[in-house]
């Protein structure tokens, strides 16, 4: 495989050449001495099983977290944002126990914003975006293996920031199209971590969608919830303008200059509002696992009309919550726990406080059903005046 290939691979529409020249040469360091690896050890088929199946977790054993299915795509253009309800359920209380993770890096042509037809080539975990939820608990041990799908153009991998080890399992995971790399980890430390492919130049791979959640939990669990979601924040760095119709090419420039044409929340424009709005129901606790991909921008986090009853700052765990906040800092390759109880019904909006990135396609929605709560708020109507 040759950079000339990745390029034709990646090419849909006319691109900027300077900006193709520089980010062929930096994806060629992704590429250098890695084609020549050995033959796949295994192969994960694209008709996987469904995310999640496996041993009864609060068994003995081995529980398998499978999570490699590529998304439908009518016309070849597949829906990449993943829905915020896709993750794995909490664990009952057991014992430590080996937790098998099975992900499949797939690159794929996705929608960035349906609503404009525009189009963009994704590397996932998975075939879609975020990759899939990882959890398990503090005493597991998470056996890893990545397959690199044969289609593929480029090497792929995994840094967990949740592994204590070389390169967060990094260079173990380094895997040529259609070869598949396995380590294991003890997870030490409970918290909220981000993972995401490290294949150089690292800023670039995350920006095209390899980036996830990996959640330790303490041995005692997280206290029960009446629901739970899962969003994370990513950048796209194009050559064209936000908004603009076809496919984009990606900008290794304005990727260097940290100026991103898109933010998203989970992979896509309309990701958590036309297609996967979230919902519940009045009295309910929600718990939102949020972290942000990146690569460079922090989030300020805020959940309009609501105030977050507990938060984990930074994923910390265990740890005690802050109660009663507004807004979250989470900064990039960062994550936050937060858990808000809605009072009121209605369409709530979830936003980074950076208020100019709805502009460019940041927001999602949750919402609420139940009766009305005046006593908590109500619309007033004017006083007309006397006479």
């Amino acid at each position: 495989m040759t950079q000339r290939d990745f390029g034709n691979d990646m090419r849909k529409s006319k691109p900027g050449a300077v900006s193709r020249r520089r980010m062929l040469a930096a994806a060629g360091a992704g590429l250098a001495g890695g084609l020549a690896a050995p033959a796949a050890l295994a192969r994960l088929g694209r008709d996987a099983p469904a995310p999640h199946a496996g041993a009864n977790p609060s068994l003995g054993g081995s529980y398998s977290q499978r999570a490699y299915s590529v998304p439908s795509s009518p016309g070849g253009i597949a829906e990449i944002g993943r829905d915020p309800a896709d993750l794995p359920p909490p664990f009952p209380r057991r014992t430590a126990q080996t937790v098998e993770v099975a992900l499949q890096t797939i690159e794929l042509d996705g929608h960035l914003d349906a609503a404009t037809n525009t189009k963009f080539r994704y590397w996932t975990f998975g075939g879609r975006v975020p990759g899939p939820m990882i959890r398990a608990r503090v005493g597991d041990t998470v056996e890893v293996a990545l397959t690199n799908d044969a289609e593929s153009t480029m090497l792929h991998n995994i840094d967990c920031h949740a592994v204590t080890g070389p390169g967060g399992g990094a260079e173990a995971s380094t895997a040529a199209p259609g070869e598949t790399k396995r380590f294991r980890f003890k997870a030490l430390k409970p918290g909220l971590f981000v993972y995401h492919c490290a294949v150089p130049p690292v800023a670039l791979h995350i920006a095209q969608g390899m980036y996830g959640l990996m959640l330790i939990e303490p041995e005692e669990g997280l206290p029960p919830v009446d629901r739970e979601f899962y969003v994370m924040q990513g950048e796209i760095y194009s050559e064209q303008p936000f908004a603009t119709a076809g496919f984009l090419d990606p900008s290794y420039e304005k990727l260097l200059d940290e100026r991103p044409e898109y933010f998203v929340f989970n992979g896509s424009v309309g990701a958590l509002t036309t297609q996967h709005p979230m919902s519940a129901k009045v009295g309910e606790t929600v718990r939102f696992f949020f972290g942000v991909g990146g690569p460079a921008h922090t989030s300020s986090l805020h959940l309009i009309g609501e105030i977050f009853d507990r938060v984990y700052p930074l994923g910390a765990l265990p740890a005690a919550p802050l109660a009663n906040v507004g807004t979250l800092s989470v900064p990039s390759g960062g994550a936050v726990i937060a858990e808000v109880t809605f009072e009121v019904p209605g369409r709530y909006v979830l936003v980074d406080h950076s208020l100019a990135r709805t502009e460019r396609g940041l927001a999602a929605w949750i919402d609420v059903e139940g009766p009305q709560n005046p006593a908590v708020f109500a619309a007033v109507s004017p006083t007309p005046e006397p006479g």
